[in-house]
């Protein structure tokens, strides 16, 4: 991980960096992987991922997942400092919240009959950094992430869902999307480009210097 940048404070920090969240269920490692690999190594964001996996085995997604990203991608430690430029990977069996500047774990029960849920994360994250978290829901089963997605709404942020002809399941996303949850849908291609376009749309509304890696801090 990059050092902390000493001349930005934790306030300007999150008032000029974006939260991107991600979550994903079935096909979601392929169109994980699709996007983050568009994504460059000075992203001026975090990015936090949950996909939903078997709950009983180690994951090696981070790995899988560095091999094509150029960012740095890690699995998410209780405690663990955010840093822009970095990707953190939920830990199967245990929700993932981001609050503070820092993540958290925990094995509360299951929300919509996973843990952890894309819900936990998206509804941190909204109610931690407001209007600059771009949420994502990609491929899966379930209506895991649609009411993350209306609490990131609530709260200001912006919502991106993965449109039915490059979903490999589309029942997440159609759940967000019918809970008139979704800013864009878009095929799994153009979703980095939009996300680059919030990110730079941000850029120019707050004249800030989005090209510094820094900590992520309330």
């Amino acid at each position: 991980m990059g050092s902390v940048v000493s001349s930005m404070t934790e306030r300007q920090v999150k008032k000029t960096q974006k939260v991107i969240v991600f979550g994903a269920s079935a096909g979601g490692i392929d169109a994980i992987r699709q996007v983050l690999s568009q994504l460059p190594a000075d992203l001026p964001a975090a990015t936090l991922v949950v996909q939903h996996l078997r709950p009983d085995s180690q994951t090696r997604l981070p790995e899988y997942l560095a091999k094509y990203c150029r960012m740095q991608v890690c699995l998410a430690e209780d405690g663990l400092l955010v840093k822009t430029g970095v990707v953190y990977v939920a830990v199967p069996g245990q929700h993932l919240r981001v609050g503070n500047g820092r993540l958290t774990l925990s094995s509360e029960e299951k929300e919509n009959y996973v843990r952890p849920s894309i819900d936990v994360l998206f509804a941190s994250a909204a109610q931690a950094f407001g209007p600059d978290v771009i949420g994502v829901v990609l491929t899966g089963t379930g209506r895991d992430g649609a009411h993350g997605c209306q609490i990131i709404k609530a709260n200001g942020g912006t919502t991106i869902a993965q449109d039915r002809a490059t979903s490999r399941q589309f029942a997440m996303p159609k759940a967000a999307i019918d809970a008139g949850a979704i800013d864009y849908v878009l095929p799994v291609e153009q979703i980095p480009g939009q996300i680059m376009t919030l990110i730079q749309n941000t850029e120019i509304s707050e004249h800030g210097d989005m090209g510094m890696e820094g900590t992520i801090g309330q």
